[in-house]
């Protein structure tokens, strides 16, 4: 089921959710703990980072568990590129590393329109190089939402068809619940709100008609690596009806705490008395 803003049938619509962990390849404790979320928790999709060093550790787990989905996790900063220094000198450094300055990034690449070609062609190497995989195309969204840039979207939506975008993440968190969930940080969550709903509002309209299935709304953005077990026990008694996303980062080290909401028995247990439904984006 896809629910677009202002369905009028989304109040008597199902509670679904697709529970997902970004990272997917980037270390061995990510890897380990998303296998770990799905196997025994509500994880239900993983998002792939296809240049980073564990990604062929990663690939080998989505395999034997063909039940997760995976989508591609586009990297196009804080990260490693496919393509080599040669091929995109004005994206990455001599390491083939774009740079870890989101903001400095976000305003070369929408201004600096000689970047363009070089963004297509690292963008598609990383579809190919998902598809090289053999794993179906679960969804497809971006390290730190870049995938809603205007520039980066502009080049996505363009060849949508050809790379086979049929489900994407449309990062909106409705901060109406946020604020019932968490406190502090107020100048982090209403910025981020604010972004989040300016770009997706530019994108859903183009989505609709290409096609482009995504949830009616995504958790975990005004979290920021604060999705902890008293997080997601809320968001779930509060989960309008309809269809929805959260996504966390779970490891077994730095972010251990995403991993053991995701596994918690509580959880699960609310999970299932409340009758929501786990679902991937494929499914929608």
């Amino acid at each position: 089921m896809w629910v677009s803003a202002g369905d009028g049938g989304l109040t008597t619509a199902p509670r679904r959710l697709i529970v997902t962990a970004d990272d997917f390849g980037r270390s061995h404790s990510i890897n380990l703990a998303v296998a770990r979320a799905h196997d025994d928790g509500i994880l239900t999709t993983a998002s792939l980072m296809v240049n980073e060093t564990c990604f062929e550790e990663a690939v080998t787990l989505a395999r034997q568990r063909p039940r997760l989905g995976v989508g591609l996790h586009l990297t196009l900063i804080c990260g490693r590129a496919a393509l080599s220094p040669a091929q995109i000198p004005g994206l990455v450094d001599a390491q083939q590393r774009f740079t870890d300055n989101p903001v400095a990034a976000g305003l070369r690449y929408y201004f600096n329109r000689t970047l363009r070609s070089q963004l297509e062609a690292e963008i598609e190497a990383q579809f190919r190089k998902f598809r090289a995989t053999g794993l179906r195309l679960d969804h497809v969204n971006g390290h730190l939402h870049l995938h809603l840039h205007p520039a980066v979207f502009r080049l996505l939506r363009a060849r949508a068809t050809e790379w086979g975008l049929t489900h994407w993440r449309l990062t909106c968190e409705p901060f109406w619940i946020n604020t019932r969930l968490a406190r502090g940080r107020w100048l982090y969550r209403i910025s981020h709100a604010l972004i989040g709903r300016r770009l997706s509002a530019k994108a859903r309209g183009d989505l609709r008609r290409l096609g482009i299935r995504h949830t009616h709304r995504v958790f975990g953005l005004l979290q920021d690596a604060h999705v902890d077990e008293g997080y997601v026990l809320g968001l779930l008694r509060a989960l309008p009806p309809g269809d929805s996303e959260l996504y966390s980062h779970p490891s077994l080290d730095q972010f251990r705490h995403e991993l053991d909401a995701l596994i918690s028995p509580r959880v699960q247990a609310l999970v299932q008395s409340l009758g929501i439904a786990l679902i991937r984006y494929q499914d929608l």
